[in-house]
């Protein structure tokens, strides 16, 4: 509703269907600079240690940044917190689209549901009413489905809608929140704890004006970053082939994972690349999320199999996952695969990923060649087999055969599945490994290890590393004091440079940017985003004091995690690439080794004063960040869990 006034909760308990609304001061959103950092607090505050993330206590939080819905460039993203159904720790996930904006524009900066509804029920929220309805015709709908059935019977052509697939209504692990149709927060399986609440869909729609504290000088920030997007390289990259474009150059540095990450190199990469997609005709037309000049979503479809088949994307890491992973090498294929992981409200990484487990276990005869389709019928487990992998999506997504052995996961499958599977289950902390090679990518490695998502690039991103562009280059040498460090296969200072992309992240998700522009190409800056929150709330904000906050926000959320009994035994990376080296032609060495990593944990704690042996934040730390409260939580987990340590910190 607003960037220069207090702050407005509404809260939604399903059990009771009752809403109240709250307001918090607008200091909060410079001390944890709005959206994320907020939703983060209340998770932390309203969730207790070992609650069930599909229970009826769960909470999950709807955060668009403090600057969604203004003329802000890019300003169009949400973030959903809860605790994840995947992983049993600290969840966030980002979705572009439109429906943050949508929030914002009825009247309300943040949402917080909780409890249980006793049907499907779907809640519509306008700048008149907030109001329950039944979902039953819903049920069992896909999304597409979903949405456009719902902008009709409400005779709202307009209205944004957030909801669920049948893989959430199912409880499917791998299951996020789709929005705008083909928007998602994907990653942790926050759609099974949306499914375990009934709670089939939010639909928003507003027309609030924003308010802003200083109108004139915020356009005048908001034209000066517009500006420097249209002018940087990288931006005009995404917008011209999307996320898709990346393959190519990632596949030249062998760091393109191949089969299950047993290669680095595909031949024929361009077949399943933004390139080939925009040059051989499968992209119908180019989109955007809210107010982004950068434009690199993409709609696409289908040229000679699958006839129909159309979906919004696909982004990179859907066709490194499949096209790569389980090397499908035509792109109707990857778009069918696409398509059918939007509709059915799965996350593309984790299914893929899950999938190629599947084939090398097959492969290597831990599970039958042969498994059931779960229709009396029979699929074969096999490497590019197009039909065995669509035919496994919907299968998951139903629960159906052998597709419920895969539904919670690959960790979750390797336990039940014996034999040495864990070995080649690509997962940490309970959580598909996104398509970067960290073997190839040492402060990825460091940055995934640490996540407390588990090992994804959308908490640190440190892409500098790569020095792709000028941007890049200039920002390692101000890091480090030399421009020779953006070397990815090196570990010289990557500890800084992870430190300082997670808290430009916990920036950019908070404000309801987007990483496209903040972390990707750089050409969105910390002072330029703290000279828009000035300017929004009126509340002067130094860059230094935006970092400063953003700390607060990763102690948090570490925190969150500690209080489950999670540390530094938990800062791993998957098995397979902390030992089996990735074959190359440069001769490098390429393994996230146990020493490496330990090396650069030590010299990461110590720049966040987290403790070294238990990596968790030292009391002092929360203290001084003005997190006492979590502090105190900690020692009472603390002495819960060891009596021994009672009243340690």
């Amino acid at each position: 509703m607003s960037s220069g006034c207090d702050i407005i909760v509404l809260r939604v308990d399903l059990s009771q269907r009752c809403t109240s609304v709250e307001r918090l001061p607008l200091q909060d959103a410079v001390r944890f600079l709005g959206g994320r950092g907020l939703a983060s607090r209340i998770l932390f505050s309203e969730t207790g240690r070992g609650s069930d993330p599909l229970g009826d206590e769960a909470v999950l939080v709807f955060a668009p940044g403090h600057l969604t819905g203004t003329c802000a460039p890019t300003a169009g993203r949400t973030t959903v917190v809860g605790k994840s159904p995947a992983t049993g720790l600290f969840m966030k996930s980002s979705m572009g689209g439109h429906w943050g904006a949508g929030l914002k524009f009825a009247g309300y900066d943040i949402l917080v549901v909780r409890g249980t509804a006793s049907r499907p029920t779907y809640l519509l929220i306008t700048d008149t009413v907030v109001q329950f309805g039944d979902a039953s015709h819903y049920w069992g709908l896909d999304v597409r489905e979903t949405s456009r059935r719902m902008a009709k019977e409400l005779a709202m052509p307009d209205v944004d809608v957030a909801c669920i697939g049948p893989s959430g209504e199912n409880n499917v692990k791998l299951a996020g929140i789709m929005c705008t149709y083909y928007h998602a927060a994907a990653r942790g399986g926050l759609g099974a704890a949306l499914g375990a609440k009934n709670l089939k869909a939010i639909a928003v729609r507003g027309h609030t004006p924003m308010r802003l504290a200083d109108p004139a000088r915020f356009w005048d920030v908001s034209e000066q970053v517009r500006r420097r997007i249209v002018a940087t390289g990288r931006c005009k990259f995404y917008g011209k082939y999307g996320t898709a474009g990346v393959v190519v150059g990632t596949n030249e540095m062998e760091a393109l994972p191949v089969q299950n990450f047993r290669r680095g190199y595909m031949e024929n990469a361009y077949s399943i690349s933004g390139q080939c997609l925009t040059e051989k005709g499968y992209l119908v037309r180019r989109e955007s999320c809210f107010a982004c000049p950068i434009a690199c979503k993409r709609y696409s479809a289908a040229r000679e199999k699958h006839p129909g088949s159309e979906a919004g994307g696909p982004e990179y890491e859907t066709v490194a996952a499949f096209g790569a992973g389980c090397l499908l090498e035509d792109m109707d294929d990857n778009l069918r695969a696409n398509e059918l992981c939007n509709i059915l409200g799965l996350d593309s990484i984790s299914t893929a990923s899950v999938i190629q487990w599947a084939f090398e276990s097959a492969e290597r005869g831990v599970v039958p060649e042969y498994v059931d389709d779960g229709r009396g019928g029979r699929i074969r487990l096999a490497w590019g087999d197009a039909d065995a992998v669509l035919a496994l999506i919907e299968m998951i997504a139903y629960r159906r055969g052998f597709g419920d052995v895969l539904a919670d996961g690959v960790r979750a499958a390797a336990q039940k599945v014996g034999g040495d599977s864990w070995r080649w289950a690509v997962e940490a902390k309970g959580l598909e490994q996104s398509r970067v090679e960290t073997r190839m990518a040492k402060a990825y490695a460091l940055a995934f290890a640490t996540n407390p998502r588990g090992p994804d690039h959308l908490y640190g991103q440190p892409m500098a590393e790569f020095g792709f562009s000028p941007e890049a280059r200039d920002l390692v040498r101000r890091l480090t004091g030399d421009a020779k460090y953006a070397d990815p296969v090196i570990t010289d200072h990557k500890p800084k440079l992870v430190a300082w992309h997670e808290e430009c992240f916990a920036m950019t998700d908070s404000l309801g940017l987007c990483s496209r522009a903040t972390l990707s190409t750089y050409a969105i800056t910390p002072a330029m985003m703290a000279e828009m929150l000035s300017a929004a709330t009126g509340l002067e904000v130094t860059e230094d004091e935006m970092h400063q906050a953003a700390r607060r926000v990763i102690n948090l959320e570490r925190a969150f995690n500690a209080r489950e009994g999670a540390g530094r035994k938990d800062d791993r990376l998957p098995w397979r690439l902390m030992h089996e080296e990735l074959p190359n032609s440069r001769g490098i060495k390429a393994v996230n080794s146990e020493e490496e990593l330990g090396t650069m944990l030590d010299e990461y704690y110590d720049i966040r004063g987290w403790d070294r042996d238990k990596g968790i934040p030292k009391a002092s730390t929360l203290v001084s960040l003005g997190l006492g409260d979590v502090a105190s939580a900690l020692r009472t987990a603390t002495a819960a869990r060891e009596p021994s340590q009672a009243g340690k910190p």
